[in-house]
C-alpha cells in the first residue's frame, strides 16, 4: 500500500486520507491504496470518507506515470475510471472532504462521491482537460454530465472552465463549504449521518440514478481511453 494513503475506522465510516506531502498525485500504488480501503470499508459494512491534505485534495494523475510511455498512461487512465465508478456504484454513502484543490482526475472522484465538503479558500477546482491538450475521455462527460449544471456543463468540461470553492458549488462539483480547519469534521459528521439511512434502499436508489451511466463508462472505457492516447 503506498505510504501516501492511510486508513482508519471509526464505528461507522472508514477514513481513506491522501497526503503525500505535495499535491497528492494519483499514480497506481495511491489508486491501488484507495481501492484497497474501499475493500476495507465494502468487507466493514461501512460508509466511506475520502480525505485530502491541507490546501490539496488531489492535483489528478501522477505526470511522472504518464511520462513513461502509452501503455503505462493508460493503464494509469483506465485504473483511475475505474475506481470512480467504484465510488459511484459503492454499497455504503461516499462523502469527500476536498479540502483544496482538485483537478482533473481529482475533480472526477468529486463526481464521484455523494456528497463534496469544500474548503473555503483561494483554491482551483474543475477539469482542466482540454486546456492542456486532451480530449476530454467519455468517463469523465458521462460523471459530468451527471453531476455538473447544465448551466455550466459546456464551460466546466468542454471550455476547461476553473472554479474557486464558491463557483464549484454553484457549477455541481462541491456540496458544501466550510472553514479549512473544519472540512474534514464536517465531512465526517456528514458521513456518519448518511451512514444511519437504510442501505438497501440508499444503494439500489443510487444504483437507478447511476447506473445506466456506469455501464455506459464500462462499455466504452478500454477504447476510448486507447483512442485518446492515439492507440
Amino acid at each position: 500500500m503506498s505510504e501516501a494513503v492511510t486508513v482508519e475506522s471509526t464505528s461507522a465510516v472508514t477514513v481513506i486520507r491522501l497526503d503525500d506531502g505535495k499535491a497528492n498525485a494519483l499514480g497506481p500504488d495511491v489508486l491501488s491504496a484507495i481501492d484497497a480501503g474501499l475493500d476495507q470499508a465494502e468487507q466493514a459494512g461501512q460508509a466511506v470518507l475520502l480525505a485530502g491534505r491541507p490546501g490539496r485534495f488531489s492535483a489528478g494523475f501522477d505526470l511522472g506515470v504518464m511520462r513513461q510511455g502509452v501503455e503505462a498512461g493508460i493503464e494509469l487512465v483506465t485504473a483511475g475510471a475505474r475506481l470512480a465508478v467504484r465510488l459511484a456504484r459503492f454499497p455504503a454513502p461516499c462523502v469527500v472532504a476536498s479540502s483544496g484543490h482538485a483537478l482533473a482526475m481529482g475533480a472526477v472522484l468529486l463526481s464521484a462521491a455523494d456528497t463534496r465538503i469544500g474548503a473555503e479558500g483561494d483554491f482551483k477546482i474543475g477539469y482542466n482537460e482540454v486546456a492542456i491538450g486532451m480530449t476530454t475521455p467519455i468517463f469523465l462527460l458521462e460523471l459530468a454530465r451527471v453531476r455538473i449544471s447544465k448551466r455550466h456543463f459546456l464551460r466546466a468540461v468542454v471550455q476547461a472552465e476553473i472554479y474557486d470553492p464558491q463557483g464549484a458549488v454553484d457549477a455541481g462539483f462541491l456540496d458544501r463549504l466550510v472553514p479549512p480547519d473544519r472540512v474534514e469534521s464536517v465531512a465526517l459528521e456528514t458521513a456518519e449521518a448518511l451512514a444511519k439511512l437504510p442501505r438497501g434502499a440508499y444503494a439500489r436508489t443510487r444504483s437507478l440514478v447511476w447506473e445506466a451511466t456506469l455501464s455506459h463508462v464500462e462499455a466504452t472505457l478500454e477504447e476510448n481511453v486507447r483512442a485518446g492516447f492515439g492507440g
